[in-house]
């Protein structure tokens, strides 16, 4: 079974700065009301949800995906034996689930999403 992408994330230098952009631009419902003033995007019809945030010190800024699994580390495992490498190692984020990144052979960074 293919495994869907839920999740987008926007990491820049100031998320909060980009939210009007966006808002006015696609019309999107940003909620950042929680203490790293992370943007929540609401899914829409046919879409998915994603965030808008400030990259923290030493992670990449850019455009990320995230995909549904059910073992994020054995999606990591499986990536490097395919050529990848862990960007980042499995964590647990509070009522979210566990969430990592690799980065595949070319460079691009992928989000795996355990709920």
């Amino acid at each position: 079974m293919a495994r869907p992408v839920v999740w987008f994330d926007i990491a820049t230098s100031d998320g909060p700065a980009l939210f009007g952009f966006y808002q006015e631009l696609f019309g999107w419902e940003i909620d950042a009301d929680n203490p790293m003033q992370y943007g929540m995007v609401s899914a829409t019809e046919g879409g998915i949800g994603g965030g808008i945030g400030t990259a923290q010190e030493g992670t990449a800024r850019g455009v990320s995906v995230y995909v549904d699994v059910d073992d994020a580390q054995a999606y990591l495992a499986r990536a490097e034996t395919l050529g990848g490498k862990t960007a980042v190692p499995p964590y647990e984020a509070p009522g979210v689930g566990t969430l990592a990144d690799f980065s595949d052979p070319q460079g691009n960074r992928i989000g795996v999403w355990q709920r």
